[in-house]
């Protein structure tokens, strides 16, 4: 469903990140204006939600979504399997518990998971605070299923596949030590030894220079344990004891 205009977006988001619960007249304003509701807010806001109702109501057609006014404010009741955030949020949570049995196809499970995602959590909408809120859970979410997959993978023994996606990672702009150690190991089993002590001292710099700390010290040993060739790096080992 394509929604044009700012506000319509930012109260399609409220209602979708209220997750079936009512919104508030008070809170849909407070998203939608913050503290500078416009004269006459009342109008406006019954205006935008007749337009989002007219919308939704055409292209629903006769699947259960729609916006329903109740005396504690309005909510959107959705079709199970419609909301990609939804969705995501449940195979995160079947894969994580199928890791534990069956590595390979949890990562499969996780990766159809990680496709559901277009962009940022609620694209361009940056109004409110509960918006705000929910897509950093959402955003959370995505780091967990990520740092999540690769574990998987190296389990699997699929280390080399990894190895783009977690280089782009780890350049990012937000710094991630989980993503450099998962690097450094799927490095290390491809035969890729200075290559991953580069990329410790990479992470290193970077947290010096933009934060003014250290690595974590699981970062360090695991530093040390591949310049010693430690036995859990190798393949098919549990690389988890690293960490403890």
């Amino acid at each position: 469903m394509n929604i044009t205009g700012t506000l319509q977006r930012a109260l399609l988001a409220t209602l979708l990140a209220a997750e079936g619960i009512p919104v508030s007249v008070d809170s849909l304003v407070a998203e939608l204006w913050g503290d500078s509701p416009p004269p006459h807010w009342e109008n406006a806001l019954q205006a935008h939600i007749s337009r989002l109702r007219r919308r939704i109501n055409a292209v629903a057609g006769d699947r259960p979504t729609r916006l329903i006014v109740e005396h504690s404010g309005y909510r959107l009741q959705t079709e199970e399997g419609t909301v990609d955030a939804k969705v995501f949020m449940r195979k995160l949570d079947n894969a994580r518990l199928l890791g534990a049995t069956d590595p390979r196809t949890a990562a499969d499970a996780l990766r159809d998971a990680l496709s559901l995602w277009r962009g940022k959590a609620f694209g361009l909408v940056t109004h409110g605070s509960l918006c705000r809120t929910v897509a950093q859970r959402y955003e959370t979410a995505r780091v967990v299923a990520l740092e999540t997959l690769f574990d998987l993978e190296l389990r699997s023994g699929r280390h080399t596949d990894i190895i783009p996606m977690l280089s782009e990672l780890v350049e990012a702009p937000t710094l991630n030590e989980r993503f450099c150690e998962q690097l450094m190991i799927a490095l290390y089993r491809s035969g890729q030894q200075a290559r991953a002590l580069s990329s410790y001292l990479r992470m290193r710099d970077r947290l010096d220079d933009e934060l003014g700390v250290e690595p974590t010290i699981t970062l360090r040993n695991l530093f040390n344990a591949i310049l010693n060739h430690h036995p859990a790096l190798r393949l098919g080992a549990d690389h988890a004891v690293l960490r403890a």
